[in-house]
């Protein structure tokens, strides 16, 4: 499947739907085994292995079925269940967009770019598509930037980005260093519109991902019949219509399923198109409500 593609403001083209697989988890099943050393034995020589093998084989998936843009961070682990995925998938490297952050534990150990060579080594690429860092860090995140702009120019990537960043903080960033942010991702959702946000960012040239894109399934948002409705219209589901909203908003929005029928569902938005009426409706239905964290409110030691 061909998605279609938005241009940066340095000329780099992104696909405007991503894939951020996350972090491998642990199975519910553990939570039923009581002795605490069997639990751990079968954590580590069952339970992660079977996890980490589906896991590499969703994200090839992933691949092969058109999500060439993939988010992921150091926070997740090293990157080698990627590079995994992407030997597995049989996709040229040339043809993924491969974006990872710097972890806020990175920034704190002023490491960002012994984190950056780990990511590259993990995931066997000479370069990532988008180096983004993960939070704001206070006190952090301008010299974790101005680091970051030096790996640029060094060629370890094509686009530099942020996260979670308030207009204060990309402020503060373009009065740092000459490198403007391609992107700022940050949560958005029909729930959370962040229009003010989004438009101070598209006046300084810089492109939006929505993380949280469909609102972490709130039912709110999944039981309104107003979104019921146009998806029977258009023999979708509400999760597609959502995530048509945000393509035709012009926010990139990046979605996490490892069920491979659901990621087929969530890249096939291309062949129908809301109306303005219909856009305006899905508009309306902010109430303000953030589901994640506040980047000028929360405690960056446990993010």
């Amino acid at each position: 499947m061909d998605i279609p593609k938005i241009e940066l403001n340095n000329g780099v083209r992104i696909p405007c739907i991503g894939n951020g697989p996350g972090i491998v988890g642990y199975s519910p099943r553990q939570d039923r085994i009581s002795n605490s050393l069997f639990k751990r034995a079968f954590r580590k020589f069952i339970i992660r292995p079977k996890q980490e093998y589906d896991y590499v084989d969703a994200v090839a998936n992933s691949f092969k079925i058109g999500f060439s843009l993939l988010d992921y961070s150091s926070s997740y682990g090293d990157g080698h269940l990627i590079g995994k995925a992407i030997k597995r998938s049989g996709v040229s490297r040339n043809d993924l967009f491969i974006t990872t952050r710097i972890s806020n534990q990175a920034q704190r150990e002023q490491k960002v770019r012994a984190c950056l060579m780990s990511q590259l080594q993990g995931m066997g690429v000479d370069y990532v598509d988008m180096l983004m860092f993960h939070w704001p860090v206070t006190d952090l995140y301008i010299d974790t930037w101005k680091e970051m702009v030096q790996l640029y120019k060094e060629g370890y990537c094509k686009c530099l980005g942020v996260a979670n960043c308030h207009k204060h903080h990309i402020e503060e960033l373009m009065k740092a260093a000459d490198v403007v942010p391609s992107i700022n991702q940050f949560e958005v959702h029909p729930l959370f519109t962040q229009k003010d946000l989004i438009g101070y960012c598209w006046s300084k040239g810089i492109q939006v991902e929505a993380y949280t894109a469909i609102a972490r399934f709130d039912d709110r948002l999944m039981r309104l019949p107003l979104l019921k409705n146009i998806a029977q219209k258009y023999h979708k589901t509400v999760v597609q219509i959502i995530l048509r909203w945000h393509v035709q908003t012009g926010v990139i929005p990046l979605v996490r399923s490892l069920n491979k029928s659901r990621q087929l569902e969530n890249v096939s938005i291309f062949d129908f198109e809301l109306t303005s009426n219909e856009m305006k409706a899905i508009d309306a239905i902010n109430i303000n409500s953030r589901l994640r964290y506040d980047p000028d409110n929360c405690d960056f030691s446990i993010l």
